[in-house]
């Protein structure tokens, strides 16, 4: 497994793709909807397997000069529970604290709450409900500088 910025327009589309399966098309949301108005002014991380397969995905934006939020995390089914969602967000984290983040923010779906407890990630409230059925929880974590 390696971490790379996707920086082709094909590395890219795989990126989006791997978006749009994992958290838009189970909910027979159309494609398009896995991208937002952020996506040029954010930060991408993919993790591939040889050189190619996209296994992981992650985005990174500020809200404030000191306030990271990461966005869009997924991992293939088939990778899930094999080390590559710590990976992924271990990389997000260490961009996030060589741009200068102070804390990170993140809106986690239920289902994945313990991960990023795990991961050193507090809950601090209900988050948004994505489609009038998938809720959320608000996280932070303070990054040690």
């Amino acid at each position: 497994m390696k971490v790379i910025e996707p920086s082709t327009p094909e590395e890219y589309q795989r990126y989006y793709e791997l978006r749009w399966k994992i958290l838009r098309s189970p909910w027979n949301q159309p494609r398009g909807s896995e991208q937002d108005d952020m996506e040029q002014s954010s930060h991408h991380l993919m993790i591939v397997e040889n050189d190619h397969d996209v296994i992981a995905v992650g985005r990174l934006h500020f809200n404030s000069i000191r306030e990271a939020q990461f966005r869009y995390m997924a991992v293939d089914i088939a990778q899930q529970r094999r080390g590559a969602g710590t990976l992924l967000l271990e990389a997000l984290e260490s961009k996030a604290a060589e741009l200068g983040a102070a804390c990170i923010v993140l809106d986690a779906r239920e289902h994945a709450l313990r991960f990023y407890h795990k991961q050193g990630y507090q809950a601090e409230g209900p988050g948004q409900v994505l489609f009038n059925t998938i809720p959320h929880v608000k996280m932070r974590k303070y990054i040690i500088l």
